[in-house]
């Protein structure tokens, strides 16, 4: 007995078969290497000199990119930061005062200052201008006594540190003067300024880029301007776009550090760097805006179940993916592969059967 076919259906049923296959075996190779597209995400983190860095997404305290975060260094004026954290919220603005010999006398040889002097009356207003825009250490002196003395000023802001997380942070003095036992790191200076955001005379002072002092005036008044060069712009420094603060220092021993926050399209970055070892004065601004520019080219991240704070947040690798690491995504593919092959394996050998059925039974 001869049995017809249909060769034209065995073709084209063969060539549909084949064609699935091979679509199964191009889309498992395809959708790994889309995915590893997708997961190359922002630009490469910037090389730096400093020795301590971090960039946070402000809104969800998310750490974007880090050098060593939790290295503790001298932190210089930027711990004045942590100073207005703790007391801004214990002193009226409109309070006033005159000044003393006994609020000075603390105040170490070689400080910057404001100018507070002797005998002259000021609010308490004026004298956080002079420690957020000119640094003033006699400023900051001179409100640790209205804030019951140097010794309860420093016990707050290290109860202040460690109930915000900041645990990389040692208090010895309440303005960032070089003090031995004394340091913080960059984590917890980005976590500091994030606290310092939720008060709205932090906000302000932080961002202010001109004031009198006093701002009563009189003839001993004069101008004074923020020393961060990334905001206001000066010496040799393009002010940043959409710059809001915080804080910059120096010192010997800490090199230039700088607390720096900008928005941009509703979104806010919060910078730290901590010693550049490169270029001249200037470095500390200028990495500051690398790392600006890089976290504003990232994508926004969703907010996390738990904040940055108490827990040390897990920084994103600064350098890219090591061997190790690109081959630990190897398997992933091959398990992809592997499927797939299978199941061309499983599609295409009934075919192979069925065809050699059909020819043995035309032989017959």
């Amino acid at each position: 007995m001869v049995i017809f076919i249909r060769p034209r259906a065995l073709v084209s049923k063969a060539f549909v078969t084949s064609g699935v296959c091979a679509a199964l075996v191009a889309g498992a190779a395809a959708g790994p290497a889309h995915a590893a597209r997708n997961a190359a995400g922002p630009p490469a983190v910037p090389s730096l000199s400093a020795l301590s860095w971090e960039v946070m997404d402000a809104r969800t305290g998310t750490v974007l990119a880090a050098r060593a975060p939790h290295r503790r260094l001298p932190p210089a004026s930027t711990l004045k930061t942590l100073f207005a954290v703790t007391v801004l919220p214990h002193l009226r603005q409109d309070a006033v005062h005159r000044a003393s010999w006994a609020d000075l006398a603390e105040v170490a040889e070689g400080s910057s200052e404001v100018g507070v002097a002797e005998g002259h009356r000021y609010t308490v207003a004026d004298l956080w201008r002079g420690v957020f825009l000119s640094s003033g250490n006699d400023a900051v002196h001179t409100l640790a006594r209205l804030n019951g003395g140097l010794s309860r000023t420093l016990a707050q802001m290290q109860a202040t540190a460690r109930r915000i997380g900041a645990r990389d942070t040692q208090v010895r003095s309440p303005d960032g003067f070089d003090t031995p036992g004394q340091y913080s790191s960059a984590h917890d200076l980005a976590l500091i300024a994030r606290e310092g955001f939720k008060n709205p005379d932090f906000r302000r002072y932080m961002g202010t880029k001109f004031a009198r002092f006093p701002a009563s005036g009189g003839p001993d008044a004069y101008e004074i301007q923020n020393t961060n060069r990334l905001l206001v712009g000066s010496h040799g420094v393009e002010p940043y776009p959409g710059l809001i603060g915080v804080k910059n220092g120096y010192t010997t021993q800490a090199g230039t550090t700088l607390v720096s926050a900008a928005t941009h399209k509703g979104r806010t970055i919060l910078v730290t760097v901590m010693n550049p070892q490169d270029g001249d004065f200037n470095e500390v601004y200028e990495e500051s805006r690398t790392l600006l520019d890089w976290g504003f080219a990232t994508p926004a991240p969703q907010p996390p179940k738990q904040q940055a704070g108490p827990l040390r947040a897990a920084a994103a690798p600064a350098t890219a993916p090591t061997h190790q690491e690109e081959a630990a995504e190897a398997p992933g593919l091959t398990r992809h592969l592997g499927a797939a092959a299978a199941l061309l394996v499983l599609t295409c050998v009934p075919l192979i059967v069925r065809r050699r059925l059909r020819a043995r039974r035309i032989r017959s």
